[in-house]
């Protein structure tokens, strides 16, 4: 199949949706399929991949934005694809991937994302100025009413439950598919002094129990009432690693303050986890809105219980209780230091990581891929595909 992948930045650094595309392009041109990135920047493209750059001009991200959909609508008219599949709104799609979430939510209850009415209320206000997300929402309100709608990918039951709260689309056009990992890179036998070399690095004992939170946005993702519930376990032992993109001057004060000196470590972004997960005795990641948190399948994917919320679609493949703790309320310290407190046992810890590991098989990445493939060929052969 000839195969457009349509985002921003075809750029794995980024994160998130940029990595996502970027790994699915190197899959489906490893499976023999032909393979555009259409992108407005690149970097670090999969051997086997093709590129269509996209011109975008203007001083404003909204102008960008604009021209963006317009260099695509053009390139798109000189260029046929079996599939077009964008990561982001547009004019014109087969599919369309919402890896953050809908832009119609993120308008209608993105502030409360945030922790603190205040907050919450400037959020509000910022976001009825952004011209860019309202023209995201716009764009996105225009592709999903039209008269041929694509089919929007869910990330998980939580995203298409987003999606049923403000659109009117049949089943048929809301399909679940589950994120996954690349069980080769994340194997948790396969560089096992890879744990015990990241905690001598950041002074972590043996007999600490290192409780890791991998997030690029601090705030959203709960990392302070991390914080105070690791006040509130009043446990020496227990130190949280915290791994990510983000200014952490904040929290380092908030830390301090509890008197928990160096039993918080900030060690910045990285591009390799691995050997953080390898490390940890257990993550944590009390968010507030995750469509479906990668780091946390990862992390199940090496064997490491995981803390997290309702709030994140990918708890949908846990079990509370046996995979880690599911929470109700992300604010909820008292709840999240009690489910600390628990994975301080090492009996539990040990219990909950052979559960974790025996989850491997539901996240692999060839089945993912290979779900997409029936998709798409769905889509080529909608004949085939109903009779």
């Amino acid at each position: 199949m000839k195969i457009a992948l349509v985002i921003l930045h075809a750029d794995a650094s980024r994160g998130g949706a940029e990595r996502y595309t970027i790994d699915l392009s190197a899959a489906l041109a490893a499976g023999g399929h032909d393979v555009t990135l259409v992108a407005h920047a690149f970097a670090r493209i999969p051997p086997g991949v093709s590129t269509a750059p996209l011109k975008c001009t203007g001083r404003s991200r909204l102008a960008r934005y604009e021209s963006f959909l317009d260099a695509l609508d053009r390139h798109l008219a000189a260029h046929r694809y079996d599939i077009v599949h964008a990561m982001l709104p547009v004019r014109r799609c087969d599919l369309y991937h919402p890896h953050a979430g809908i832009a119609a939510e993120a308008i209608a209850s993105g502030h409360l994302k945030h922790r603190g009415r205040l907050r919450q209320r400037i959020s509000r206000v910022l976001t009825a100025l952004n011209r860019k997300r309202q023209r995201f929402a716009q764009v996105e309100r225009q592709l999903l009413e039209s008269a041929r709608p694509p089919i929007v990918l869910c990330l998980s039951d939580y995203v298409k439950a987003e999606v049923r709260r403000h659109y009117r689309l049949g089943d048929s056009r809301l399909v679940r598919l589950f994120n996954a990992v690349d069980l080769k890179r994340f194997d948790p036998a396969v560089q096992p002094e890879a744990g015990f070399e990241m905690r001598w690095r950041y002074g972590v004992g043996l007999r600490d129990v290192l409780a890791l939170m991998v997030a690029q946005d601090f705030d959203r993702k709960g990392l302070g009432e991390a914080i105070h519930a690791v006040a509130q376990t009043a446990d020496p032992s227990l130190r949280l690693l915290v791994v990510g993109r983000d200014h952490p001057k904040r929290y380092q004060r908030l830390a301090q303050r509890l008197g928990l000196g160096q039993r918080v470590i900030f060690a910045g972004a990285m591009a390799d986890t691995y050997a953080f997960y390898r490390a940890a005795d257990f993550l944590v990641l009390p968010t507030r809105h995750d469509p479906c948190s990668l780091v946390v399948l990862e992390a199940l994917a090496m064997g490491v219980p995981v803390i997290s919320t309702r709030y994140n679609g990918a708890c949908e493949i846990m079990e509370n209780g046996r995979h880690g703790f599911v929470l109700d309320d992300p604010g909820d310290v008292a709840a999240l230091a009690d489910a600390m407190r628990k994975l301080l046992d090492a009996r539990t810890r040990r219990e909950m990581s052979a559960a974790c590991t025996a989850l491997r098989p539901q996240l692999a990445y060839a089945n993912h891929v290979a779900d997409l493939l029936g998709i798409y060929q769905r889509l080529v052969h909608p004949a085939v595909a109903s009779a």
